[in-house]
């Protein structure tokens, strides 16, 4: 197959949907000889916000340092290729076809057929072992008990914050979410995890205790250094990032870490647009995923630190499964409008029903049926652009902004 081909094919098997479990994870990265050489460390990152973010810290420190990194995330916001990246390069058009046409024939014999997901992973981690990365990082889909990256032994765990999201599969509480988290934990293997509410440190103890793990919580944000994501939360994210390459035996400079946080890039993160940047624009353009309530909190208390004292014309979307109230509060009052429109996904929610989430008081709203005619009429009012409430939002106005073609995911 060559590359649209592959991934065609790759994008056809969302049919079979999401399956948590491990015992078809590891047959497929057993036959796949995908699993991990003796001597390459895994570091593992669970958690509910946060995780691509500090993900993104670990692997520009880590190069920084010295270290050949494999990086492997989700989802990816325009090419699929994002998700799996070698010192900081996506994996080759010819490699990832290549890769998919072997699995695809390996798939067809194997019973019940592997997931999108458990695909990606495989491909990825062959991928990183033919490249002799010495550090590998690892982004959960979901949970972590349960998600096929738990099928690949760590070195390191990392629980980033935790907050509801995917209640349908984790449960309806955070403790029932940070017991899912804690799935990741492995006997002798040092954990750290960033502040978390009382009641779901007390689950995470308990884990770690229960698993013999080492935990660590690192409560103290990192300073004296300049990083390149805007907001206050990135500092804590940023400790947590060193703090496990510091468990990982990552050789750390200070050269190293101010390198790495001060030229990192992760995109549709609070990634700001200037007006010189969009055809048209008198003003800037600013993207964040913002899916869940914890993550619209942050993204709000960002906007008005980098933003104070401004409103915003938003375009939001959301898909099936999220708390859309829950996202639409706090950010419902950064807005002089509110602009809707579906997401480029078969989980899109109607705009209707998006509208009708709307807070009591908030601003005036208009539905348009497709992102370039909202993001057109958020222009026109002048004011500064915010696009959120979707990484595939985000992933559509990203290409859109940057003229590249948009692959449209369900997962």
């Amino acid at each position: 197959m060559n590359y649209p081909e592959a991934i065609a094919w790759l994008f056809s098997t969302q049919m079979f949907g999401i399956k948590l479990g491990l015992d078809g994870t590891r047959q497929l990265l057993k036959e796949f000889f995908a699993y991990p050489k003796p001597g390459v460390t895994v570091i593992h990152v669970a958690g509910t916000n946060g995780k691509g973010s500090t993900c993104a810290m670990m692997d520009a420190i880590a190069r920084a340092c010295g270290q050949r990194c494999g990086l492997f995330t989700s989802p990816h916001l325009i090419d699929f290729r994002e998700r799996i990246k070698v010192s900081g390069q996506d994996i080759p058009e010819a490699d990832c076809a290549a890769g998919l046409t072997e699995l695809r024939a390996l798939c067809e014999r194997l019973d019940p057929h592997p997931t999108f997901f458990e695909i990606s992973l495989a491909l990825a981690l062959r991928w990183f072992g033919q490249c002799n990365c010495e550090l590998i990082l690892l982004e959960t889909g979901m949970g972590g008990r349960l998600d096929a990256t738990t099928a690949v032994p760590a070195d390191v765990c990392v629980v980033t914050p935790i907050g509801l999201d995917h209640a349908e599969w984790l449960g309806e509480s955070l403790e029932q979410i940070a017991g899912e988290k804690a799935g990741i934990f492995l006997p002798g293997v040092p954990a750290v995890c960033a502040p978390q509410p009382d009641s779901v440190r007390q689950v995470l103890e308990q884990a770690a205790n229960q698993t013999r793990a080492p935990l660590e919580f690192i409560a103290d944000p990192l300073l004296g250094y300049a990083i390149a994501l805007p907001g206050p939360h990135q500092k804590g994210n940023a400790a947590l990032a060193v703090a496990a390459l510091h468990h990982a035996g990552v050789p750390l400079t200070f050269d190293g870490i101010q390198y790495g946080l001060s030229h990192l890039r992760w995109p549709g993160r609070f990634e700001v647009f200037p007006a010189a940047a969009v055809a048209g624009a008198t003003q800037p353009v600013v993207l964040d995923g913002a899916h869940n309530p914890h993550a619209a909190d942050v993204l709000a208390a960002t906007w008005q630190s980098v933003f104070p004292g401004r409103k915003t014309a938003l375009v939001f979307s959301a898909v099936a499964s999220k708390d859309i109230a829950g996202i639409l509060k706090p950010l419902a009052p950064l807005a002089s409008h509110i602009f809707f429109c579906p997401v480029a996904t078969p989980r899109a929610v109607a705009c209707a029903e998006l509208a009708a989430a709307l807070p009591p008081g908030a601003p005036p709203h208009q539905v348009f049926d497709a992102f370039p005619a909202a993001f057109a009429a958020a222009l026109a009012t002048g004011v500064p652009v915010l696009v959120a409430g979707s990484l595939f939002l985000v992933g559509e106005a990203r290409a859109y902004l940057t003229n590249k073609c948009f692959q449209a995911s369900a997962q």
